[in-house]
């Protein structure tokens, strides 16, 4: 269940990463999976994928910005 969970939220997250960015999904997608905040919610020690989406996108928002 954590999985489809998970699979959900990111899935929710590259969606709103691409109304943000202004770009197709398929290339937030592309953008999503080589940050430190995929493997941060991959990891469940982490705890991210606790948080809500609109956090994550901030989080990965300044990671990107400071790429």
């Amino acid at each position: 269940m954590r999985d489809q969970v998970l699979w959900r939220k990111i899935a929710r997250i590259i969606i709103l990463l691409s109304e943000k960015l202004d770009v197709s999904a398929d290339r937030a997608m592309s953008i999503f999976y080589r940050t430190r905040v995929s493997k941060l919610l991959h990891n469940p020690e982490s705890g991210l994928y606790l948080m809500s989406d609109s956090y994550i996108l901030e989080d990965l928002s300044r990671e990107l910005e400071q790429h």
